[in-house]
C-alpha cells in the first residue's frame, strides 16, 4: 500500500500513512491464488436497518449490507482511487463541455429473478432519484439535479444530458447509494426497494432476520466471470464491546468500518499474526445538526452559539482515545489538497484556539436572542463508538456556557425517522463520502429543494457559492471560493463539524482480496473477497 494511493499532504497525513505502512504488511493475497468456497462472516456495528432503500439513506450499514446485492454504472477502483472502472457500464465518454454523459452497457446482465437487465433500469433508477415520486425519499437528488434528460437509443445505450456543464458528475455513477434498480419493479411499485432486494450483484439476498443476521449466497449468473468466489456472507448485528470480543474469539472474520485504537492494540495483543490491520484517514466527520425550523433553532444566533462552544481542538485530544475520531477540519477532508489550512481554519466560527473568548461569545449570543437559559434535546445514535461518545462530550461543552441537554439516544429506525421528518431540536449525524471531491461532496448542504439536507432550510447565497466553486478551473481560486461557502455555513451554522474520523480496519488474516480506502463506503461489494484455509 503506497502513500499515493489518498491525495493529500502534511503532517496529520504522513502520520496516518505511517501507520499504514507500519501496520499492513502487504496488499492482503498479492502472491497468493483465490480459492473458492467458503462463507465469509462479518460484524456490522448496528442494529437492523431502517430500509432496504439505497436511495433514501446515508446509513453505513445499509450500504455493508446491500452492496454485495447490486451493482452501479461505474465504480471507484480501491487499489487505485480515486480512478474509476466500469461496473455495469462497458465503457462511457463524457463531451468536452461536459454536458453529455454516454455509457454503453454490458450484455447478457440479469437481475436476481432472471430478468434482463437494460437501459431502462438506468434511466428509471436516475429519474427516481432525481426526481423520486410521492412517497419517495431520494436524499441524494441535489448530487444528480444537474440532469436534465436521460435517452436510451437502444437497450445498452444510456445517454445523460445536463443543464449544466459538471465534470464532478462522473463520480455520482459510482456513488454506491446509487444501486441499480429494476425498472419493472419500480413500475409495479415505485416503493419496491424499502422493503425487498433485488438486483444484479455478486450475491443474492437469502434473509434478514430481525436483530440477529443478514445473510447472501452467491450469484452463480453474475455478470463478471469466474465471481464472486464466495459460497456467501453472513453479516451479524453487534455492538461496541460485544463486536470486539466476537473479533477476539473468532465469532466474527472482520469489522469493515472501524475500531478505536485501543481495541485495535487489544485485538494484536491477544491475536497477533492471526490479524490483519489497516488505516487510513477516513472521509468521514461527525456533525452537529439543527433544526432551523423549530425555536429557538430558527435564529442564527442560537446555532452559532451552540457551535461557539465546543472546543474542537481539545476534542481532538481526548476523543481519539475511546472513539474513532481524531482530526480537526471543515467540510472538506483535512490534508485533502482543497481542505481548509490551520492558518484559515482558526478564523472560522467554533475553530478558534481561544476557546474562552468563544464561549464569552456564545453567552452574548444567547443572550441578545433571548435564550439564556437554553434547554435542548440532543438527538443521537446508540452506537457507543463514536455517536455516543461524541453526544457525552458536545453536552459537556453546552454545560459550560449553561446549556442543559436531555441525551435521547434512538435505534437507527427511530433516529432516521427522526431526522426525515424534522422532529429533532439537534442530532449528532455525520458526513460520509466515496470521494475527494467538494462539488460530490457539499451538494447536501445546498437549499432544501436542491438536496433535501437534513435542517430543511433554504439559503441562496449558499447555492451561489457552491456554483462558484463548481465553476472555479483555477485551484487557487476554487480555495477561496470554497473557504467562503464554509464560512457562510459555519455563520449560519445549520450543520457543523466536531471531529473528522480516523478508519481502523481489524479482520481475520484468512481475509482475502478486500482492499483498503478511505471510504467505508466503496469497495464493500465482496466480489473479490476469498478465504485462506
Amino acid at each position: 500500500m503506497s502513500k499515493n494511493k489518498w491525495r493529500g499532504s502534511g503532517a496529520i497525513l504522513a502520520l496516518a500513512f505511517a501507520l499504514v505502512l507500519a501496520c499492513v504488511p502487504g496488499p492482503a493475497g498479492a502472491a497468493e491464488q483465490p480459492k473458492r468456497g467458503g462463507t465469509l462472516v462479518f460484524g456490522i456495528n448496528s442494529g437492523d436497518p431502517p430500509t432496504y432503500d439505497c436511495h433514501q439513506s446515508t446509513l453505513f450499514p445499509i450500504i455493508h449490507l446491500l452492496s454485495p446485492h447490486y451493482s452501479n454504472l461505474l465504480r471507484i477502483d480501491i487499489p487505485n482511487y480515486p480512478k474509476l472502472v466500469g461496473d455495469l457500464a462497458e465503457s462511457w465518454s463524457v463531451a468536452d463541455d461536459a454536458k453529455t454523459y454516454q455509457f454503453r452497457l454490458r450484455a447478457g446482465v440479469k437481475f436476481h429473478d432472471g430478468q434482463p437487465f437494460s437501459a431502462e433500469d438506468v434511466k428509471a433508477t436516475y429519474d427516481r432519484l432525481r426526481n423520486p415520486p410521492q412517497g419517495v425519499i431520494s436524499v441524494r437528488q441535489g448530487l444528480v439535479a444537474d440532469i436534465d434528460s436521460i435517452d436510451t437509443p437502444d437497450p445498452l445505450s444510456v445517454i445523460f444530458r445536463l443543464k449544466r456543464p459538471n465534470r464532478a458528475l462522473i463520480y455520482a455513477f459510482a456513488n454506491p447509494f446509487n444501486c441499480v434498480y429494476s425498472a419493472a419493479k419500480l413500475k409495479e411499485n415505485p416503493s419496491f426497494p424499502v422493503r425487498n432486494v433485488m438486483g444484479t450483484g455478486p450475491f443474492k439476498f437469502v434473509e434478514h432476520v430481525a436483530g440477529a443476521h443478514w445473510k447472501g449466497e452467491g450469484n452463480k449468473d453474475y455478470f463478471k466471470p469466474d465471481l464472486p468466489y464466495l459460497d456467501g456472507f453472513h453479516a451479524i448485528f453487534t455492538q461496541g464491546a460485544a463486536l470486539i470480543n466476537a473479533l477476539q474469539g473468532s465469532q466474527i472474520m472482520a469489522d469493515f468500518r472501524s475500531v478505536t485504537q485501543v481495541d485495535r492494540d487489544r485485538l494484536v495483543g491477544a491475536l497477533g499474526s492471526k490479524i490483519t490491520v489497516q488505516e487510513s484517514p477516513w472521509l468521514n466527520a461527525l456533525l452537529i445538526t439543527f433544526n432551523p425550523n423549530k425555536k429557538p433553532f430558527d435564529d442564527a444566533r442560537v446555532r452559532r452559539a451552540l457551535s461557539l462552544a465546543v472546543d474542537r481542538w481539545k476534542a481532538a485530544e481526548v476523543l481519539p482515545r475511546s472513539t474513532i475520531m481524531r482530526y480537526v477540519g471543515g467540510y472538506v477532508r483535512p490534508g485533502y489538497e482543497l481542505a481548509a489550512r490551520e492558518e484559515d481554519l482558526v478564523k472560522m466560527p467554533g475553530f478558534s484556539r481561544d476557546i474562552e473568548a468563544s464561549r464569552a461569545e456564545a453567552r452574548r449570543l444567547l443572550k441578545e436572542a433571548g435564550v439564556e437559559n437554553l434547554k435542548i434535546r440532543l438527538t443521537n445514535r446508540t452506537i457507543a463508538n463514536l455517536f455516543t461518545g461524541g453526544g457525552v462530550y458536545v453536552i459537556d461543552q453546552w454545560r459550560q456556557i449553561g446549556v442543559e441537554t436531555e441525551h435521547i439516544q434512538a435505534n437507527d429506525v427511530l433516529y432516521n425517522n427522526a431526522l426525515n421528518e424534522g422532529t429533532f431540536d439537534v442530532a449528532l449525524s455525520f458526513q460520509g463520502d466515496s470521494v475527494d471531491e467538494p462539488t460530490y461532496q457539499l451538494t447536501r448542504y445546498l437549499s432544501v429543494d436542491l438536496s433535501s439536507n437534513q435542517g430543511k432550510y433554504i439559503d441562496r447565497e449558499l447555492d451561489r457559492l457552491f456554483e462558484l466553486q463548481k465553476d472555479a478551473t483555477d485551484p487557487a481560486e476554487r480555495y477561496k471560493l470554497l473557504r467562503q461557502f464554509e464560512m457562510r455555513m459555519l455563520t449560519e451554522a445549520y450543520n457543523v463539524p466536531l471531529l473528522w474520523w480516523q478508519r481502523i480496519v481489524v479482520m481475520s488474516a484468512k481475509v482475502k482480496g478486500w482492499e483498503m480506502s478511505p471510504s467505508h463506503l466503496i469497495g464493500q461489494d465482496l466480489e473479490k473477497v476469498w478465504l485462506a484455509p
